[in-house]
């Protein structure tokens, strides 16, 4: 019984290295996608590792734009056309960072096969602050000079957008633990949707919000367990999580989270030997 590892990175490879070595027991393979902007060979040091597969059709990432999603759904079709099979798919970033042992969460998924792991709230009654993400049109993905300027010209002059598909809308994080069928689900909706592709390329922040909302319409939607087990810290009115530090172990360790977000080894590399330290790993 193996299950697959879906890291989306754009930070430092030696991170990366860490988080692979924290978690490879023999039951997890790794895939991952090393933003575009970078050279790959940032990451060489993983590249002689067996179970260790890098995305090959990689995407320049742009915060808060549809390319995140593409990200993910790019590397859900790497590791479907792989033929191998796995229980689940664990979407993190490289910033993430296990916060119990690798035996400790494969004995949890194991426990959990048949259950969906994603955090959501529904726009209408308990997130109505998300609207906009898809009622406006949104520039996130532009990067010419202006762009900002642009989108709220053009919204001054269209009406609200509606959503392609006649469905409630799910949203809250962006990170999921899911069976390799309900992630392909996903993959097939927006692939057989062009309209749905065209129109989430201009939402902000789809990543948070598309996974969700499909799912929540889908066969799989009795299998939800409206939690993702990630330990993040959101400081009140911000759109980006605190990065972790070693003052926070405490608060971390007694969590029930299998994850925590965001770390970074730079700013504080104790905290990543605490962590090891608490769940035995060697390095």
């Amino acid at each position: 019984m193996r299950f697959a590892i879906l890291i989306i990175t754009y930070t430092s490879a030696r991170q990366t290295k860490r988080l692979v070595d924290a978690l490879n027991n023999g039951s997890f393979d790794f895939y991952i996608h090393v933003d575009k902007k970078l050279d790959l060979n940032t990451h060489k040091e993983l590249f002689d590792i067996p179970n260790v597969y890098f995305i090959e059709n990689r995407v320049d990432i742009k915060w808060a734009g549809f390319s995140t999603v593409e990200a993910a759904l790019n590397g859900i079709r790497q590791i479907t056309a792989s033929n191998n099979k796995y229980e689940f798919i664990n979407l993190i970033t490289g910033q993430d960072y296990p916060i119990k042992s690798a035996e400790y969460i494969e004995k949890f998924l194991k426990d959990n096969i048949g259950k969906e792991f994603i955090l959501y709230k529904d726009f209408e009654t308990e997130w109505s602050e998300a609207n906009e993400r898809v009622t406006k049109y949104h520039f996130t993905e532009m990067t010419f000079k202006g762009h900002s300027r642009l989108e709220k010209i053009v919204n001054m002059f269209t009406g609200k957008r509606k959503f392609p598909l006649d469905v409630r809308l799910y949203g809250k994080e962006t990170f999921w633990t899911l069976s390799m069928q309900c992630a392909q689900y996903v993959v097939n909706v927006i692939d057989s949707n062009s309209q749905l592709k065209n129109f989430l390329r201009y939402t902000w922040g789809s990543d948070e919000f598309i996974f969700q909302t499909i799912i929540m319409a889908s066969p799989f939607k009795d299998n939800v367990i409206n939690k993702n087990y990630r330990y993040i810290d959101w400081p009140p009115g911000e759109a980006r999580p605190k990065v972790l530090l070693s003052e926070d172990f405490d608060k971390i360790m007694a969590s029930d989270s299998i994850f925590a977000r965001k770390l970074d080894i730079n700013k504080d590399e104790q905290l990543f030997d605490m962590l090891d330290k608490a769940n035995n790993v060697i390095n």
